[in-house]
């Protein structure tokens, strides 16, 4: 038994540590927007339109007179829940495909990839754009469009890791010993395919997050009143010169909150790789 002292312990990723903070702002900001939000983000105020920032309104106020602050902290709850929602879901699918076409192989396989590749014949952002066209504009059409673009990376990815593993000494030995296909695939091979599934998500909510930006500041994402940090930046182009703030701030915190992310999956990377680690 290899027994090794407390000072010997290799620290975290610096990565890991600064994405945890980075995203654990965000979440917090989220989980407590009604709360820390000093305003009803959909309160105008006609009156002191375009005033910058203030004691009573720290980030200013937006070309109807909203409170901008208020607005970024719900904004990031709708950020926050389309990117777990895509996560989950796109996760889910895309997961379950990718083990049934890696561990089943044939023709099981075939289908499933020749699947992804048309999904993959379009450029993501274009066919999120006309599913939404399709749909019409709202939250959950939104998030079915993101899953249907997002399931193939994880499909592809967990194919890959049980192809790699399924010819594993030890699979072989369940397999001679007679266990269940589905017990060897769910209870054996999972658990050793999931470090590099676990750093995809946190990469693909990224994605997600960035991607309902995109489509809300093309207005086809959340609607108003709602907030989104999307359609704020879109809300603020026209006024560029006058209101800086109004595109800089929910622009900023879209950079944070996706810097935060991508820190933490290559933090994940070297955490969960033994190889990198060593």
């Amino acid at each position: 038994m290899n027994v090794t002292g407390a000072g010997s312990a290799r620290p975290w990723p610096r990565d890991v540590l600064l994405g945890g903070i980075l995203v654990g702002v965000f979440v917090l900001a989220a989980l407590l927007a009604p709360w820390l939000a000093p305003c009803d983000p959909a309160a105008q105020r006609l009156e002191q339109r375009l005033e910058g920032p203030s004691a009573a309104h720290p980030l200013g106020l937006d070309e109807l007179g909203r409170d901008i602050l208020s607005r970024l902290l719900h904004g990031a709850r709708v950020s926050l829940l389309v990117g777990l929602a895509v996560v989950a879901l796109a996760g889910l699918f895309g997961g379950a495909a990718g083990a049934l076409a890696g561990w089943a192989g044939g023709a099981v396989d075939a289908a499933l990839m020749r699947l992804a590749d048309v999904v993959l014949a379009f450029p993501g952002i274009l066919l999120a754009i006309a599913l939404v066209g399709v749909l019409g504009p709202a939250l959950r059409h939104l998030v079915l469009a993101l899953v249907a673009i997002g399931w193939v990376g994880y499909a592809r990815l967990l194919r890959a890791q049980v192809l790699a593993w399924r010819e594993r000494e030890f699979v072989l030995a369940g397999r001679a010993l007679g266990l269940p296909g589905w017990r060897l695939l769910v209870r054996h091979l999972l658990p050793n395919v999931l470090p590099p599934f676990l750093v995809q998500l946190s990469l693909g909510m990224a994605g997600a997050i960035l991607a309902e930006a995109s489509l809300s500041f093309l207005g086809l994402g959340i609607q108003p009143p709602t907030p989104s940090w999307g359609a704020m930046i879109n809300a603020g182009r026209g006024h560029l010169l006058d209101a800086p703030h109004l595109t800089l701030v929910p622009g900023l915190a879209i950079l944070m909150v996706v810097l935060g992310l991508s820190f933490l999956g290559d933090g994940l990377v070297e955490l969960l790789d033994p190889e990198r680690r060593s």
